[in-house]
């Protein structure tokens, strides 16, 4: 979510009152919002996804509210020591959360372990543990228009009652004590991200969420008149009409057996009514195609765990399989492609088989990747019910995103085409015929110079780093991970660091690249890139050739409140997965709205960015997904680069030699192994079109009136990619509401 202040004044229209106010009393309010903690709530991309929706739900008017853990301790701070990264515990709630309001009035029981017993009336879930949900409620205020919805998170708290029964023998500060083993659920996020890890404690985070979230959504539909006359609605026929659950990613899977559970066994609803009110009600958002991400939980721990729910689980499956065995007789290997239940040395539950199954919609996040979900990932689900399948492109909330972080482009924009843009950003094509104007241009490229200037004093004060203002700001802020490839970016370095030595009378452009993000703490080759970077750094900066030709930064502790302040002074925007990694990618749409230039692979929504804009104003490069298939088919052989590119060969040479470790020179003999004998994602097949079209990169950056038109034919182009875009499209076409830009009038005046 990072920083609540400030998003809350520009969404009530108060900044410029608060502003002055707060200068009155002798104070600066900036001073004052920077020492406001981020709540770092997700890891990357998707639970920055989650926040942009709820911005964009409360701007449009829906009644929606987001669930989640409310994480002691969030995503970990990360401190640099000696070019590594190092791990520290996010306490972001040491001094208290004056945003939150704990609601002890809505505590929920949650319930572990136990045995299941069939009886005549029924199956009941007996002897099992129970854990208390205690609810903070978070405002969330919608773009000027008096709506306010809520961020619900679960916090775990141990019963009072909990194993009282040591207390005889004496066992009190035992008892006491082991209250923490309960309240452990909502103590830290596992910090991984785009990869699985089976541990228990994260399979009980994710039942804790949906226990309490699904109560609580019962709750709300019983009491609710929603024109009935029951004091009380014990039907749960209308319950698809009312209710909408988004499954972000497969985190809240457990949804559908739980919903079922309650259905079934306490509702006493009969199975195929149940099941049909679970399908409708739910919906399902697939965020990544990695193999390595997808949840599959052994069966062992379910049964240890959640008794009931591996029960619900292989039933639902063994309708379901009987349903394709029907439609398909004989086609053994299409059954065991499609089931729930993975057999082999552990047997497994493939959470994400289950979210296709048990919802009445499944998305992907970007054109490309929705395509590959049904063709690769999904495949034979598609054949059975392609009409379940469809894309929602994501978006970035342009409040925070532009209006927030930069104020300077935001009234360049609104002086030109007045402010509806920032409720419907598809009213910045009214920019496109101004894209030659000169006033324009020339007030474009002096936003984007003071952001230049404003970021390097930050980075001078924080980092004790002195760079060139007027250098491109080559950007590469993401979480570290093999398929983002931060490697392709240090080749890249490192050859232009070459040319320069070689060379040194050579006009180059000047650069300062900028690479941030966490490695998550268990991931080796990610900690190694980090290590990488810090290292071509500390040889680079330090060169007296290169002088402030070129700098390389690694970029401390990347999180929202970073982001907003790099992002506006970026000139150039790194998005170069591998092709068909990047399920969408959202600091691609970012960078664009902010005013830079993209070069890219096309991946992800970096697709849609060029067909809004145009290709050429875009810098794309390298392998297509067919490309990537194809290049797979005949195997991927990296030695054939090394050995055809002298440039490529050099500089992996270097790395290999300890030219950048020299007290350590085997330091990053790791990274070059990978590289060389097992890169699944082919950074050295992209090299050579990597740097051509950096080198073009390099012209345009010349040329800067135009390199700001292309910004501008950028910025106006970037409307699509509003998140109030995106969830109009979740809601019309999976839950079925409309949203609305009607305000409420203001507290104080009288209702009509």
């Amino acid at each position: 979510m990072g920083r609540t202040l400030q998003n809350t004044m520009v969404n009530l229209g108060l900044q410029n009152a608060c502003d002055e106010a707060i200068y009155q009393l002798g104070l600066d309010l900036e001073e004052l919002e920077e020492i406001e903690e981020d709540a770092g709530l997700g890891n990357g991309g998707l639970g920055r996804l989650a926040a942009c929706f709820l911005d964009s739900m409360a701007t449009l008017g829906l009644a929606a509210y987001g669930y989640g853990i409310r994480y002691e301790f969030g995503i970990f701070n990360q401190k640099i020591v000696n070019g590594w990264q190092v791990e520290e515990a996010d306490d972001w709630l040491r001094y208290g959360n004056p945003w939150e309001k704990a609601r002890p009035e809505y505590m929920l029981p949650v319930h572990f372990y136990g045995r299941v017993e069939h009886t005549p009336e029924g199956v009941r879930w007996l002897d099992t543990q129970v854990v208390l949900a205690m609810p903070y409620d978070t405002p969330v205020p919608g773009y000027k228009n008096n709506t306010v919805n809520t961020m619900r998170l679960w916090s775990a708290k141990a019963p009072n009652d909990f194993k009282l029964h040591d207390f005889n023998v004496g066992g009190y500060i035992e008892a006491v004590l082991d209250r923490n083993l309960a309240e452990n659920i909502s103590r830290v996020l596992y910090p991984n991200d785009n990869f699985f890890e089976g541990k228990e404690l994260r399979l009980k985070q994710e039942y804790f969420v949906v226990a309490a979230t699904l109560q609580d959504i019962i709750r709300r539909f019983k009491s609710s008149k929603f024109g009935c006359r029951d004091p009380v609605r014990t039907c749960f026929e209308t319950f698809p009409d009312k209710v909408a659950i988004q499954l972000n990613d497969t985190h809240p899977a457990l949804a559908i057996p739980e919903l079922m559970r309650i259905l079934v066994d306490v509702e006493k609803v009969d199975w195929d009514k149940a099941w049909e009110i679970t399908k409708k009600t739910c919906a399902y958002t697939n965020h990544t195609v990695l193999p390595e991400a997808l949840e599959r939980w052994p069966v062992s721990m379910f049964e240890k765990l959640l008794p009931r729910h591996l029960d619900i689980i292989y039933a639902i499956n063994q309708r379901h399989l009987d349903h394709v065995a029907a439609l398909f007789p004989g086609d053994v290997d299409r059954l065991r492609r499609m089931s729930v239940i993975e057999e082999g040395d552990c047997k497994r539950i493939n959470m994400a088989h289950l979210c296709v199954i048990g919802t009445h919609a499944v998305n992907g996040v970007a054109r490309i990747h929705s395509e590959i979900v049904k063709q690769s990932v999904f495949k034979d689900f598609y054949e059975l019910e392609p009409e379940k399948f469809q894309n929602k492109t994501n978006g970035i909330t342009p409040r925070r995103w532009l209006l927030l972080c930069n104020p300077g482009l935001a009234d360049t924009i609104v002086e030109k085409i007045g402010e509806g843009f920032l409720t419907d950003l598809s009213q910045l094509k009214k920019l496109l015929p101004l894209a030659s104007d000169e006033a324009l241009i020339r007030d474009v490229a002096k936003v984007k110079q003071e952001n230049k200037l404003k970021f390097s004093a930050f980075l001078e004060k924080e980092y004790k780093v002195k760079i060139n203002p007027s250098s491109m700001f080559d950007v590469h802020v993401k979480r570290i991970h093999e398929y983002k490839r931060q490697l392709l970016n240090c080749l890249h370095v490192v050859t232009l660091y070459n040319r320069i030595k070689k060379d040194p009378a050579r006009p180059f452009v000047p650069r300062t690249v900028m690479i941030g993000g966490k490695a998550a703490p268990g991931y080796h080759m990610a900690k190694m890139i980090i290590k990488l970077v810090t290292s071509i750094g500390d040889v680079v900066n330090h060169d007296p050739v290169v002088g402030d030709r070129l700098k390389v930064i690694f970029l401390e502790n990347y999180r929202v409140s970073l982001a907003e302040k790099v992002i506006p002074a970026a000139d150039l925007s790194q998005q170069i997965s591998t092709a068909g990694t990047e399920a969408s990618g959202t600091g691609n749409m970012k960078f664009m709205l902010n005013g830079a230039l993209t070069i890219g692979t096309m991946d992800g929504a970096n697709v849609e960015m060029a067909e809004e804009a145009g290709a050429e104003n875009l810098f794309i490069f390298g392998l297509r997904v067919e490309d990537v298939e194809a290049l797979d088919q005949k195997g991927y052989h990296a030695r054939e680069y090394y050995d055809r590119l002298p440039e490529l060969r050099q500089a992996v040479d270097q790395i290999s030699s300890g030219f950048f470790s020299p007290k350590e020179p085997d330091c990053f003999k790791d990274v070059v192994n990978m590289l060389l004998n097992h890169d699944r994602f082919k950074v050295f097949a992209d090299y050579e079109a990597y740097m051509a079209c950096q080198a073009q990169v390099d012209q345009l950056y010349r040329n800067p009136k135009e390199w700001t038109k292309k910004v501008i034919k950028n910025i106006a182009c970037s409307g699509k990619f509003s998140s109030d875009r995106t969830i109009t499209e979740y809601a019309r076409d999976i839950w079925g509401v409309e949203p609305s830009d009607l305000q409420i009038p203001p507290p104080n005046l009288p209702k009509d």
